[in-house]
Protein backbone atom coordinates (compact mmCIF):
# COMPACT_ATOMS: atom_id res chain seq x y z
CA UNK A 1 0.00 0.00 0.00
CA UNK A 2 2.76 2.42 0.96
CA UNK A 3 4.70 1.54 -2.19
CA UNK A 4 1.64 2.08 -4.41
CA UNK A 5 0.90 5.45 -2.81
CA UNK A 6 4.53 6.52 -3.15
CA UNK A 7 4.51 5.51 -6.82
CA UNK A 8 1.34 7.52 -7.47
CA UNK A 9 2.87 10.52 -5.71
CA UNK A 10 6.04 10.21 -7.81
CA UNK A 11 4.21 9.86 -11.13
CA UNK A 12 1.85 12.76 -10.35
CA UNK A 13 4.82 14.90 -9.31
CA UNK A 14 6.68 14.08 -12.52
CA UNK A 15 3.58 14.93 -14.59
CA UNK A 16 3.20 18.20 -12.69
CA UNK A 17 6.83 19.24 -13.27
CA UNK A 18 7.11 17.91 -16.84
CA UNK A 19 5.92 21.08 -18.65
CA UNK A 20 8.57 23.15 -16.87
CA UNK A 21 11.58 20.82 -16.65
CA UNK A 22 11.62 17.56 -18.64
CA UNK A 23 9.57 18.89 -21.57
CA UNK A 24 11.99 21.73 -22.44
CA UNK A 25 14.87 19.26 -22.09
CA UNK A 26 13.16 16.80 -24.44
CA UNK A 27 12.73 19.51 -27.07
CA UNK A 28 16.49 19.89 -27.23
CA UNK A 29 16.75 16.25 -28.33
CA UNK A 30 14.43 16.69 -31.32
CA UNK A 31 15.83 17.21 -34.81
CA UNK A 32 16.32 20.88 -35.60
CA UNK A 33 14.42 22.45 -38.49
CA UNK A 34 16.16 25.75 -39.25
CA UNK A 35 14.07 28.55 -40.71
CA UNK A 36 15.19 29.48 -44.20
CA UNK A 37 16.03 33.18 -44.14
CA UNK A 38 15.50 34.86 -47.50
CA UNK A 39 17.80 37.76 -48.31
CA UNK A 40 16.11 41.17 -48.38
CA UNK A 41 17.12 41.81 -51.99
CA UNK A 42 15.90 38.45 -53.31
CA UNK A 43 13.44 39.30 -56.07
CA UNK A 44 12.13 35.72 -56.16
CA UNK A 45 10.49 36.14 -52.78
CA UNK A 46 9.39 39.76 -52.32
CA UNK A 47 8.37 41.06 -48.90
CA UNK A 48 4.57 40.63 -48.62
CA UNK A 49 2.15 43.46 -47.91
CA UNK A 50 0.70 43.70 -44.42
CA UNK A 51 -2.10 45.04 -42.26
CA UNK A 52 -1.62 45.69 -38.55
CA UNK A 53 -4.76 45.21 -36.45
CA UNK A 54 -5.69 45.82 -32.83
CA UNK A 55 -8.88 45.94 -30.81
CA UNK A 56 -9.42 48.27 -27.85
CA UNK A 57 -11.89 48.63 -25.04
CA UNK A 58 -11.44 51.60 -22.67
CA UNK A 59 -7.74 51.92 -23.50
CA UNK A 60 -7.61 55.73 -23.43
CA UNK A 61 -4.59 55.79 -21.09
CA UNK A 62 -2.61 53.38 -23.26
CA UNK A 63 -3.48 54.94 -26.61
CA UNK A 64 -1.30 58.06 -26.56
CA UNK A 65 1.96 56.07 -26.43
CA UNK A 66 0.40 53.51 -28.77
CA UNK A 67 -0.30 56.13 -31.43
CA UNK A 68 3.25 57.46 -31.10
CA UNK A 69 4.53 53.91 -31.54
CA UNK A 70 2.41 53.45 -34.66
CA UNK A 71 3.83 56.68 -36.08
CA UNK A 72 7.34 55.31 -35.60
CA UNK A 73 6.37 52.05 -37.29
CA UNK A 74 4.82 53.90 -40.25
CA UNK A 75 8.03 55.90 -40.63
CA UNK A 76 9.81 52.62 -41.38
CA UNK A 77 6.90 51.06 -43.29
CA UNK A 78 4.77 53.77 -44.97
CA UNK A 79 2.78 51.18 -46.95
CA UNK A 80 1.61 49.38 -43.82
CA UNK A 81 -2.17 49.44 -43.39
CA UNK A 82 -3.36 49.91 -39.79
CA UNK A 83 -6.89 49.05 -38.64
CA UNK A 84 -8.34 49.60 -35.16
CA UNK A 85 -11.57 48.48 -33.52
CA UNK A 86 -13.11 50.22 -30.51
CA UNK A 87 -15.43 47.73 -28.82
CA UNK A 88 -18.03 50.30 -27.71
CA UNK A 89 -15.55 51.97 -25.35
CA UNK A 90 -17.08 54.27 -22.72
CA UNK A 91 -14.00 56.50 -22.32
CA UNK A 92 -12.08 58.53 -24.92
CA UNK A 93 -10.74 55.53 -26.84
CA UNK A 94 -12.87 55.97 -29.95
CA UNK A 95 -12.26 59.72 -30.12
CA UNK A 96 -8.50 59.22 -29.93
CA UNK A 97 -8.57 56.62 -32.68
CA UNK A 98 -10.79 58.72 -34.94
CA UNK A 99 -8.50 61.73 -34.44
CA UNK A 100 -5.77 60.03 -36.51
CA UNK A 101 -7.24 59.19 -39.94
CA UNK A 102 -3.78 59.89 -41.37
CA UNK A 103 -2.41 56.96 -39.36
CA UNK A 104 -5.15 54.33 -39.15
CA UNK A 105 -8.67 53.41 -40.14
CA UNK A 106 -11.29 52.74 -37.46
CA UNK A 107 -13.73 49.87 -38.01
CA UNK A 108 -17.08 51.03 -36.58
CA UNK A 109 -19.41 49.04 -34.33
CA UNK A 110 -22.84 49.61 -32.81
CA UNK A 111 -22.67 46.97 -30.07
CA UNK A 112 -20.08 45.44 -27.75
CA UNK A 113 -18.94 42.20 -29.35
CA UNK A 114 -15.62 41.25 -27.78
CA UNK A 115 -12.13 41.03 -29.21
CA UNK A 116 -12.66 37.95 -31.39
CA UNK A 117 -15.51 39.55 -33.33
CA UNK A 118 -13.54 42.78 -33.67
CA UNK A 119 -10.56 40.92 -35.12
CA UNK A 120 -12.82 39.01 -37.51
CA UNK A 121 -14.33 42.24 -38.81
CA UNK A 122 -10.93 43.86 -39.29
CA UNK A 123 -9.50 40.83 -41.11
CA UNK A 124 -12.50 40.91 -43.46
CA UNK A 125 -11.55 44.47 -44.44
CA UNK A 126 -7.77 44.05 -44.39
CA UNK A 127 -5.91 44.41 -47.67
CA UNK A 128 -2.49 43.08 -46.65
CA UNK A 129 -1.34 39.54 -47.41
CA UNK A 130 -0.12 39.28 -43.82
CA UNK A 131 -2.22 40.20 -40.79
CA UNK A 132 -0.18 41.43 -37.82
CA UNK A 133 -2.16 41.09 -34.59
CA UNK A 134 -1.32 43.09 -31.50
CA UNK A 135 -2.96 44.73 -28.46
CA UNK A 136 -3.75 48.37 -27.72
CA UNK A 137 -1.35 48.47 -24.75
CA UNK A 138 1.58 46.78 -26.53
CA UNK A 139 4.50 48.69 -28.01
CA UNK A 140 6.42 47.21 -30.94
CA UNK A 141 9.99 47.78 -31.94
CA UNK A 142 9.44 49.73 -35.20
CA UNK A 143 12.20 47.84 -37.02
CA UNK A 144 10.68 44.50 -35.99
CA UNK A 145 7.78 44.76 -38.42
CA UNK A 146 10.07 44.44 -41.42
CA UNK A 147 11.92 41.55 -39.78
CA UNK A 148 8.60 39.82 -39.11
CA UNK A 149 7.47 40.19 -42.73
CA UNK A 150 10.76 38.82 -44.03
CA UNK A 151 10.01 35.48 -42.37
CA UNK A 152 6.98 35.15 -44.63
CA UNK A 153 9.22 35.27 -47.68
CA UNK A 154 9.63 31.55 -46.94
CA UNK A 155 6.45 29.87 -48.23
CA UNK A 156 6.71 27.20 -45.51
CA UNK A 157 6.02 29.81 -42.80
CA UNK A 158 2.35 30.38 -42.08
CA UNK A 159 2.63 32.27 -38.80
CA UNK A 160 5.20 34.13 -36.70
CA UNK A 161 5.02 34.86 -32.99
CA UNK A 162 7.11 37.73 -31.71
CA UNK A 163 8.91 37.92 -28.37
CA UNK A 164 7.19 39.85 -25.60
CA UNK A 165 9.12 41.62 -22.83
CA UNK A 166 7.41 42.84 -19.67
CA UNK A 167 8.87 46.19 -18.65
CA UNK A 168 7.76 46.38 -15.01
CA UNK A 169 9.03 43.20 -13.36
CA UNK A 170 10.29 45.27 -10.43
CA UNK A 171 6.83 46.65 -9.62
CA UNK A 172 5.95 44.13 -6.92
CA UNK A 173 5.71 40.38 -6.49
CA UNK A 174 2.81 39.87 -8.89
CA UNK A 175 4.65 41.55 -11.77
CA UNK A 176 7.84 39.68 -10.84
CA UNK A 177 6.12 36.28 -10.90
CA UNK A 178 4.40 37.15 -14.19
CA UNK A 179 7.71 38.16 -15.73
CA UNK A 180 9.41 34.99 -14.51
CA UNK A 181 6.66 32.80 -15.94
CA UNK A 182 6.74 34.62 -19.26
CA UNK A 183 10.51 34.32 -19.66
CA UNK A 184 10.15 30.56 -19.25
CA UNK A 185 7.28 30.57 -21.74
CA UNK A 186 9.36 32.41 -24.32
CA UNK A 187 12.25 29.93 -23.89
CA UNK A 188 9.91 26.99 -24.37
CA UNK A 189 8.41 28.56 -27.50
CA UNK A 190 11.90 29.11 -28.88
CA UNK A 191 12.70 25.42 -28.31
CA UNK A 192 9.42 24.33 -29.92
CA UNK A 193 10.10 26.56 -32.91
CA UNK A 194 13.62 25.14 -33.26
CA UNK A 195 12.20 21.71 -34.09
CA UNK A 196 9.01 22.64 -35.92
CA UNK A 197 6.10 24.72 -34.68
CA UNK A 198 5.04 26.36 -31.44
CA UNK A 199 1.72 25.51 -29.76
CA UNK A 200 -0.07 28.80 -30.21
CA UNK A 201 0.90 32.46 -30.16
CA UNK A 202 0.22 35.23 -27.66
CA UNK A 203 -2.02 38.08 -28.80
CA UNK A 204 0.54 40.75 -27.90
CA UNK A 205 2.38 40.22 -31.21
CA UNK A 206 1.92 37.56 -33.85
CA UNK A 207 1.15 37.41 -37.55
CA UNK A 208 -0.40 34.94 -39.98
CA UNK A 209 -1.21 34.81 -43.66
CA UNK A 210 -4.62 36.41 -44.20
CA UNK A 211 -5.66 33.52 -46.47
CA UNK A 212 -5.34 31.13 -43.51
CA UNK A 213 -7.58 33.08 -41.13
CA UNK A 214 -10.26 30.75 -39.70
CA UNK A 215 -13.77 31.30 -38.38
CA UNK A 216 -13.41 32.08 -34.65
CA UNK A 217 -16.45 31.74 -32.34
CA UNK A 218 -16.78 35.01 -30.39
CA UNK A 219 -16.38 33.44 -26.92
CA UNK A 220 -13.17 31.59 -27.70
CA UNK A 221 -9.50 32.63 -27.63
CA UNK A 222 -8.87 34.10 -31.05
CA UNK A 223 -5.08 34.25 -30.56
CA UNK A 224 -4.91 30.50 -30.00
CA UNK A 225 -7.34 29.47 -32.74
CA UNK A 226 -5.96 31.83 -35.39
CA UNK A 227 -2.32 30.94 -34.75
CA UNK A 228 -2.81 27.18 -34.42
CA UNK A 229 -4.95 27.02 -37.56
CA UNK A 230 -1.74 27.69 -39.46
CA UNK A 231 -0.62 24.13 -38.63
CA UNK A 232 -3.84 22.66 -40.02
CA UNK A 233 -2.82 24.05 -43.44
CA UNK A 234 0.55 22.33 -43.33
CA UNK A 235 2.47 25.53 -42.51
CA UNK A 236 4.86 26.28 -39.67
CA UNK A 237 4.13 28.57 -36.74
CA UNK A 238 7.46 29.83 -35.44
CA UNK A 239 8.80 32.02 -32.65
CA UNK A 240 11.04 34.96 -33.60
CA UNK A 241 13.35 36.44 -30.98
CA UNK A 242 14.15 39.40 -33.26
CA UNK A 243 10.50 40.54 -33.44
CA UNK A 244 10.14 42.40 -30.16
CA UNK A 245 7.19 43.84 -28.25
CA UNK A 246 6.88 45.48 -24.83
CA UNK A 247 4.02 45.44 -22.36
CA UNK A 248 3.31 46.25 -18.71
CA UNK A 249 2.24 43.36 -16.49
CA UNK A 250 -0.51 43.55 -13.88
CA UNK A 251 0.65 44.39 -10.36
CA UNK A 252 -2.48 43.51 -8.39
CA UNK A 253 -2.67 39.78 -7.49
CA UNK A 254 -6.48 39.83 -7.83
CA UNK A 255 -6.22 41.27 -11.36
CA UNK A 256 -3.64 38.65 -12.30
CA UNK A 257 -5.69 35.80 -10.83
CA UNK A 258 -8.75 36.86 -12.81
CA UNK A 259 -6.66 37.23 -15.97
CA UNK A 260 -5.10 33.77 -15.63
CA UNK A 261 -8.49 32.21 -14.93
CA UNK A 262 -10.12 33.93 -17.91
CA UNK A 263 -7.33 32.95 -20.30
CA UNK A 264 -7.35 29.32 -19.12
CA UNK A 265 -11.12 29.11 -19.54
CA UNK A 266 -10.99 30.43 -23.08
CA UNK A 267 -7.91 28.34 -23.94
CA UNK A 268 -9.46 25.09 -22.74
CA UNK A 269 -12.73 25.82 -24.54
CA UNK A 270 -10.72 26.65 -27.66
CA UNK A 271 -8.88 23.33 -27.40
CA UNK A 272 -12.19 21.45 -27.31
CA UNK A 273 -13.26 23.41 -30.40
CA UNK A 274 -10.00 22.55 -32.20
CA UNK A 275 -9.73 18.92 -31.00
CA UNK A 276 -11.08 17.29 -34.20
CA UNK A 277 -8.63 19.24 -36.37
CA UNK A 278 -5.76 18.54 -33.97
CA UNK A 279 -6.57 14.82 -34.21
CA UNK A 280 -6.71 15.00 -38.01
CA UNK A 281 -3.74 17.24 -38.80
CA UNK A 282 -1.21 17.10 -35.96
CA UNK A 283 1.86 14.91 -36.19
CA UNK A 284 2.84 12.72 -33.25
CA UNK A 285 5.49 15.29 -32.30
CA UNK A 286 2.97 18.14 -32.31
CA UNK A 287 0.53 16.11 -30.22
CA UNK A 288 3.31 15.53 -27.68
CA UNK A 289 4.07 19.26 -27.68
CA UNK A 290 0.45 20.21 -27.13
CA UNK A 291 -0.07 17.65 -24.36
CA UNK A 292 3.10 18.79 -22.58
CA UNK A 293 2.75 22.55 -23.08
CA UNK A 294 -0.99 23.01 -22.66
CA UNK A 295 -2.97 20.08 -21.24
CA UNK A 296 -0.64 19.19 -18.37
CA UNK A 297 -0.41 22.84 -17.32
CA UNK A 298 -4.18 23.22 -17.23
CA UNK A 299 -4.38 20.26 -14.84
CA UNK A 300 -1.34 21.22 -12.78
CA UNK A 301 -3.36 21.93 -9.61
CA UNK A 302 -5.01 18.49 -9.29
CA UNK A 303 -1.70 16.79 -10.17
CA UNK A 304 0.08 18.73 -7.40
CA UNK A 305 -2.71 17.96 -4.91
CA UNK A 306 -2.67 14.27 -5.86
CA UNK A 307 1.10 14.10 -5.46
CA UNK A 308 1.12 15.88 -2.10
CA UNK A 309 -1.85 14.02 -0.62
CA UNK A 310 -0.69 10.52 -1.62
CA UNK A 311 2.83 11.23 -0.39
CA UNK A 312 1.46 12.47 2.93
CA UNK A 313 -0.72 9.38 3.31
CA UNK A 314 2.23 7.10 2.45
CA UNK A 315 4.41 8.81 5.07
CA UNK A 316 1.66 8.56 7.68
CA UNK A 317 1.00 4.85 7.00
CA UNK A 318 4.73 4.16 7.12
CA UNK A 319 5.09 5.90 10.46
CA UNK A 320 7.29 8.66 9.05
CA UNK A 321 5.70 11.35 11.20
CA UNK A 322 8.86 13.46 11.33
CA UNK A 323 9.06 13.68 7.55
CA UNK A 324 5.32 14.30 7.33
CA UNK A 325 5.59 17.10 9.86
CA UNK A 326 8.53 18.60 7.98
CA UNK A 327 6.57 18.50 4.72
CA UNK A 328 3.50 20.28 6.04
CA UNK A 329 5.53 22.52 8.32
CA UNK A 330 7.48 23.80 5.32
CA UNK A 331 4.26 24.52 3.43
CA UNK A 332 2.87 26.38 6.44
CA UNK A 333 6.04 28.45 6.81
CA UNK A 334 5.91 29.44 3.15
CA UNK A 335 2.28 30.57 3.51
CA UNK A 336 3.09 32.54 6.67
CA UNK A 337 6.15 34.06 5.02
CA UNK A 338 4.07 35.17 2.06
CA UNK A 339 1.50 36.74 4.39
CA UNK A 340 4.36 38.56 6.14
CA UNK A 341 5.63 39.94 2.83
CA UNK A 342 8.81 37.84 2.48
CA UNK A 343 9.57 37.97 -1.25
CA UNK A 344 10.78 34.35 -1.83
CA UNK A 345 7.67 33.03 -0.06
CA UNK A 346 5.41 35.51 -1.86
CA UNK A 347 6.85 34.42 -5.22
CA UNK A 348 6.16 30.76 -4.42
CA UNK A 349 2.60 31.58 -3.38
CA UNK A 350 2.18 33.63 -6.54
CA UNK A 351 3.15 30.58 -8.60
CA UNK A 352 0.69 28.45 -6.62
CA UNK A 353 -2.06 31.02 -7.24
CA UNK A 354 -1.35 31.05 -10.99
CA UNK A 355 -1.57 27.24 -11.17
CA UNK A 356 -4.80 27.29 -9.20
CA UNK A 357 -6.28 30.04 -11.39
CA UNK A 358 -5.56 27.99 -14.51
CA UNK A 359 -7.44 24.98 -13.18
CA UNK A 360 -10.38 27.12 -12.07
CA UNK A 361 -10.49 28.41 -15.64
CA UNK A 362 -10.73 24.82 -16.88
CA UNK A 363 -13.62 24.20 -14.48
CA UNK A 364 -15.28 27.37 -15.79
CA UNK A 365 -14.99 26.04 -19.34
CA UNK A 366 -16.38 22.63 -18.37
CA UNK A 367 -19.35 24.37 -16.74
CA UNK A 368 -19.99 26.37 -19.91
CA UNK A 369 -18.85 29.76 -18.64
CA UNK A 370 -17.56 32.18 -21.28
CA UNK A 371 -15.56 35.40 -21.27
CA UNK A 372 -16.54 37.05 -24.55
CA UNK A 373 -15.96 40.56 -23.16
CA UNK A 374 -13.89 41.95 -20.27
CA UNK A 375 -12.29 45.15 -19.04
CA UNK A 376 -8.53 45.83 -18.97
CA UNK A 377 -6.85 45.46 -15.58
CA UNK A 378 -6.35 48.84 -13.95
CA UNK A 379 -3.15 47.73 -12.20
CA UNK A 380 -1.51 47.23 -15.60
CA UNK A 381 -1.33 50.97 -16.36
Amino acid sequence: MVFALTLVALLAGIAFLHPYISYPLSLRLMRARPVRRVAAGDSIAPRPSATLLFSAYNEERALKPKLANLEAIKAFHPDLEILAYSDMSTDGTLALLESRPDLLRVIPTRERTGKAMGMRRMVAEAKGEICIFTDANVMLEPESVGTLLDYFRDSEIGGVSGTLHYVNDADGTTASVGGLYWRLEEKIKALESRCGSIMGADGAIFATRRALYPEVPPHLLDDMIVSMSVLFHGKRLISADDVIAYERNTTDPKDEFRRKRRIACRSYASWRHLAPQIKQHFSLADRYKFFSHKLLRWFGAPLAILSGSTLSLALWLDGQTVLLGALWGSATLVALGAAAGLKPCAVLMGIVAAIGAAFLGVIDALRGKTYQTWSPAKSRD
